[in-house]
């Protein structure tokens, strides 16, 4: 797994997920169960975050905000 830094693109209340818009200009998808992991109750766009990426290289582990630890 890796770590990475990001800005939130957008987030779903109700869902949970969203995208996030890596430093390198990337758009990445993050699925509510990365949000519960990083246990969040809401995050706004412009939010910057960390991000806990799996070994596939796409698949969001863990979301947090970038003053937090990871889970």
């Amino acid at each position: 797994m890796s770590d990475l830094t990001a800005t939130v693109r957008s987030h779903d209340v109700a869902t949970r997920s969203g995208t996030l818009l890596l430093d390198d200009g990337g758009l990445l998808h993050y699925a509510a169960a990365a949000f519960d992991a990083g246990g969040l109750r809401l995050l706004r766009s412009g939010q910057r975050v960390r991000v806990r990426i799996e070994p596939d290289g796409v698949t969001v582990a863990a979301i947090t905000l970038s003053s937090f630890d990871l889970p």
